[in-house]
């Protein structure tokens, strides 16, 4: 029989539609910090273990825990801080870890970052990076005027100034000011602590978590709370112009970690990823795009001096003495959670 032009279209279409059926490539879902992961590892990674990945962003520990108490989040890797993973292991939200699948872990962690790490036995977690929270600010707009948390109150940082949305770090910010501790339960202390944030709300532009390094970068603000890795990332394109602080009464430290969490449908994939990023290659490699330390041994050794001798990426050891670990409060979050409402009601 005589094949018509239409026989023919439809024959080949139906060829191409079953010659280019094969296995479905996996997807890894991650959910992480925004900028947090070099894209170029990525690519590394979805080629050696033939999958995709997808990044989704949150921008607070706060909306992240939201989200995946409220099942909406179907991830494989998740990326909170310390005090959350504590939370969220509680509350039989995560996969006790497979350490025979992480043997990269267990050759490069680095024990000397310990210490700001909440679950260092890391049955659910594991470190991806230490930060540190303090102030961002324009050198050549600012002169030599001492930075600390009592900036925020001068009136010459009017409107260009930004503290985190976030009510751990900004909270704690006000609670350092006063000289107490910023894990804090006493109610008094907390609410002194409020009374100093709603006053700073005054003066500042706005609270921001993510554009605060651009504007720092362009020069719209002069001032702003902000993590040590975002404003090491600008400052290294402008180190002439851009310096960080970490304020003389003290300020927070957090280890950001990955965790597998129960939901997850790729977990031999997501163990796998986790100890891709410790090979300490991969881990050099992802500092110097993220600036912010992680602790890999091999990994810091092998980078270049100027993020090893950068004090925003690797604060000098005696200012370490003034930083305090950021911790799961448990039921007494919501003491913070009010006093939070309450600063972004006020005028």
């Amino acid at each position: 029989m005589k094949l018509s032009p239409l026989h023919i279209v439809l024959g080949l279409s139906a060829f191409v539609a079953l010659t280019g059926c094969g296995p479905k490539k996996p997807t890894l879902h991650l959910y992480t910090w925004s900028d947090y992961l070099d894209p170029e590892l990525v690519s590394v990674f979805e080629k050696a273990n033939n999958c995709r990945i997808k990044v989704d962003t949150f921008d607070s520990n706060e909306t992240m825990y939201a989200k995946m108490l409220a099942g909406s989040g179907r991830y494989d890797i998740i990326f909170p801080s310390s005090y959350q993973v504590s939370l969220m292991a509680q509350n039989g939200m995560l996969l006790p870890l497979d350490k025979s699948k992480l043997p990269n872990v267990a050759a490069h962690f680095a024990d000397t970052y310990k210490s700001v790490i909440l679950n260092p036995e890391m049955t659910y977690n594991v470190p991806y990076a230490i930060t540190f929270t303090g102030i961002a600010y324009r050198k050549d707009k600012i002169g030599d005027t001492e930075i600390s948390w009592a900036s925020f109150d001068n009136p010459a940082f009017k409107g260009r100034s930004s503290l985190l949305n976030d009510f751990r770090e900004t909270i704690g910010a006000a609670l350092k000011s006063l000289g107490y501790s910023l894990n804090t339960t006493n109610t008094d202390e907390l609410n002194k602590a409020g009374d100093v944030v709603i006053r700073w709300k005054k003066n500042i532009a706005k609270f921001d978590n993510e554009q605060y390094k651009t504007g720092i970068a362009s020069g719209e603000f002069v001032l702003g709370q902000g993590y040590n890795g975002d404003i090491a990332q600008v400052m290294l394109e402008d180190s002439a112009k851009i310096g960080f602080a970490f304020p003389k009464e003290g300020f927070s430290a957090a280890c950001d970690e990955m965790v597998i969490p129960k939901v997850a449908k790729q977990v031999n994939l997501a163990h796998a990823f986790i100890n891709f990023m410790y090979d300490p290659d991969n881990a050099a490699k992802n500092i110097q795009y993220i600036c912010t330390i992680m602790p890999n041994k091999e990994g810091i050794a092998r980078l270049p001096e100027k993020y090893r001798n950068n004090p925003a990426i690797i604060p000098p050891a005696e200012l370490l003495s003034k930083a305090e670990v950021l911790k799961d409060l448990g039921a007494s979050n919501a003491l913070y959670s009010k006093i939070w409402d309450t600063i972004k009601a006020a005028e």
